[in-house]
């Protein structure tokens, strides 16, 4: 069956001190029926990525409450992946069309984080890495730099191959006004900005985030299509891995992804992968197949995956290094993106030339939860699982 997108919409990310939970959720919801053409009523269903609802606004069963604010009675989720939550309602939603039980749903990702002091978001955020990793006091920050030295060792990998992702990703954030540091940077001043956990940087890291996305999804046919949703899981803490320098839950779910589809990794003209660290879009270039382990670094020493290169093209949006990462509201937001390309209408950030695929990775934690979407405008059908 085919999975269509009928309709898209973000939010501004940002520091929204202006607009609360439910302005968000409302903004993104219309915004994608206007898109889309559609009405509240046509909607069948609804799932809602979200991570920290029932820490930060007291609010748990958010499906209901979110049908509820709309005037709705139909089936409400709230789906939780921990910074995967968008990703995963988007596949609930991907599922319960493909299964025929509902012709048109909508994946909302949502999260309101700004509000709150920066150690309570932290303490919030550690939910999702092990009980071992919390007692011992570590942060995100710690164990992702952790996974960035042992790449180092093994790879080479340089600080300077780190800061290069983000200059990358915060020329694309340029470019996009929805962006919450819309700023280009320099490899200085990544380098030189002050040190989180060695060897990540201020500026090797995402930012908290508020925002919201939404995508509408249909069993009638559309421009854009979901070619393949899959996700896969691994270990919540890193002792528990059998590597830490890659995310085996990103290579099982891009390898189902792949073969579901009937491509091969070089067939992605664009893609939207999960950078909340610097090291963490090296990984996913590797782990995904995009390049050879160890050879992440180099390509973009060579200037490569940045707009205006050759090849792929990644984090078009400005990744969550620069558009942001409202953790919710994520996976959905790389969705839009992949769709407003495919689509033709991304506008000062539209990869050059006829993209025809598209790909997106969005990770739960530091890695126990890893989701992968491909895209198209080709008019293939969904396949295979």
């Amino acid at each position: 069956m085919t999975i269509g997108i009928a309709g898209v919409y973000t939010t501004k990310f940002g520091e929204l001190w202006s607009q609360g939970f439910a302005s968000l959720m409302k903004e993104a919801i219309y915004g994608a029926l206007e898109d889309a053409n559609l009405e509240i009523k046509n909607l069948d269903a609804i799932y809602v990525g979200n991570m920290l609802s029932g820490n930060f606004g007291d609010q748990e069963q958010l499906g209901a409450a979110i049908s509820g604010e709309l005037g709705l009675n139909i089936p409400a989720i709230k789906v939780e992946a921990a910074c995967a939550s968008g990703g995963i309602a988007v596949h609930q939603a991907c599922q319960a069309v493909k299964s025929g039980s509902y012709q048109t749903v909508l994946a909302l990702g949502i999260e309101k984080m700004t509000d709150y002091a920066p150690e309570e978001v932290a303490a919030g955020l550690m939910q999702a890495a092990s009980e071992d990793e919390r007692i011992a006091g570590l942060t995100f920050p710690a164990l992702y730099a952790l996974m960035a030295r042992a790449h180092m060792q093994k790879y080479g990998t340089t600080e300077s191959q780190l800061a290069l992702v983000a200059v990358k990703n915060h020329f694309h954030a340029s470019l996009n006004c929805k962006a919450q540091y819309p700023f280009t940077l320099t490899k200085q001043d990544v380098l030189n900005s002050t040190c989180i956990a060695d060897p990540l940087k201020l500026y090797d890291c995402s930012p908290i985030t508020d925002g919201a996305s939404a995508v509408i999804l249909t069993a009638k046919n559309q421009q854009v299509k979901i070619l393949a949703s899959q996700v896969a899981t691994d270990s919540t803490g890193l002792a528990g891995r059998e590597s830490i320098t890659e995310i085996k839950a990103t290579k099982l779910a891009s390898q189902k992804a792949f073969a579901s589809a009937n491509i091969d990794p070089q067939e992605i003209n664009v893609a939207e992968l999960h950078d909340c660290f610097t090291i963490a879009e090296i990984l996913a270039l590797e782990d995904i197949g995009f390049v050879k382990k160890g050879e992440a670094g180099p390509r973009l020493e060579k200037g490569q995956f940045k707009l205006g290169s050759k090849g792929l093209i990644v984090n078009t949006s400005g990744g969550l290094k620069a558009a942001g990462h409202p953790v919710g509201a994520t996976g959905v937001k790389q969705v839009v993106e992949i769709v407003e390309q495919l689509r033709g209408s991304a506008g000062k950030r539209q990869v050059k030339g006829e993209a025809k695929l598209g790909l997106t990775h969005n990770i739960g934690g530091s890695g126990g939860t890893a989701v992968i979407h491909i895209l198209t405008n080709k008019g293939k059908a969904f396949n295979k699982n």
